[in-house]
């Protein structure tokens, strides 16, 4: 089958630490070559999920081109969106120079910026550099919403091709759906959870958390409804319920760091303030993992 441009199931990558705090480049190639061969469609590294906001400029440049040198023929999504227009900007310029693909640009923080600031904000990146680009809505976040109209907008700038939708609101993202479906646009889902009911209005994947745990059948379950196979397609929403839930029991990228140590792909290091995962919340996740094992062994 064929996808469009940065549609498809595509893991919010994780960045791996040594205990010391720094990075561990060589896990980060492992776990983005492992992703890549279980039917990913794309990787997303340094975004929320990669602890961007505890990164140096520098180091971030250096995750997004371990990534891309670890890729085989995935494209590359790199987060570079701030709270500042012009650190925006010179983190976008940077990742087309590292080799990106696309970007993803999570819309300004704490200063909640009003409709027209927010359009000027996206559109002064995307007038300055020639790269497709996703714009990211998640208001948890970021205090404010994009409004639907700011998106409608948006959709007819020539690079920007995409909306990450982690609001939590279907009826928000139904209409951006509704607004944008004439354009070369792709609303993907940032919550796992709702993958499957955006993709039934019309969405085309997802910037994912579970697919760093579960690229295999996150991919399939995408893959299916983009073929509109949805009774298959539920069947595996159903099957990663669990682990969907069990990823945001606490503050993301806490569980799913948890879950790939468990699972051996990594250690769970966290850089500050963010800590390691309850114990009470790690037995459940680890219980949730398990379950999935052996189902994946029957199925087998």
């Amino acid at each position: 089958m064929t996808h469009d441009p940065f549609a498809g199931a595509m893991p919010a990558l994780t960045t791996p630490f040594h205990e010391d705090g720094s990075i561990d480049f060589e896990t980060l190639r492992e776990n983005v070559r492992r992703v890549e061969r279980e039917g990913v469609h794309g990787v997303v590294p340094v975004g929320t999920t990669g602890e961007s906001a505890t990164m140096s400029h520098d180091e971030h440049v250096e995750v997004i081109e371990a990534t891309v040198d670890a890729v085989d023929s995935i494209p590359v999504v790199a987060g570079s969106g701030s709270n500042n227009t012009q650190e925006a900007l010179d983190l976008s310029r940077r990742a087309a120079d590292a080799g990106a693909d696309g970007l993803l640009l999570i819309s300004p923080y704490y200063n909640t910026p009003e409709p027209a600031g927010m359009e000027e904000h996206f559109r002064t990146v995307a007038d300055a550099v020639d790269l497709p680009q996703v714009i990211y809505n998640v208001p948890g976040r970021t205090g404010r919403n994009i409004a639907v109209e700011t998106a409608e907008a948006l959709a007819s700038h020539d690079n920007i091709v995409g909306y990450k939708a982690a609001s939590g609101d279907l009826n928000r993202v139904a209409e951006v759906i509704e607004r944008t479906r004439h354009e070369a646009f792709a609303v993907l889902s940032g919550d796992d959870a709702l993958t499957l009911p955006i993709m039934a209005m019309g969405g085309r994947g997802c910037i994912s958390v579970s697919a760093n745990v579960e690229p295999s059948r996150t991919s399939r379950m995408v893959d299916l409804a983009l073929d509109d196979e949805f009774a298959a397609a539920r069947e595996l929403h159903y099957e990663l319920g669990p682990l969907f839930r069990t990823l945001f029991v606490e503050t993301n990228p806490i569980p799913v760091k948890e879950a790939q140590a468990i699972r051996g792909h990594m250690d769970a290091t966290m850089r500050p303030p963010l800590s390691r995962m309850g114990d009470e919340n790690r037995e459940r996740l680890r219980a949730v993992l398990a379950d999935l094992d052996e189902a994946e062994a029957t199925d087998a």
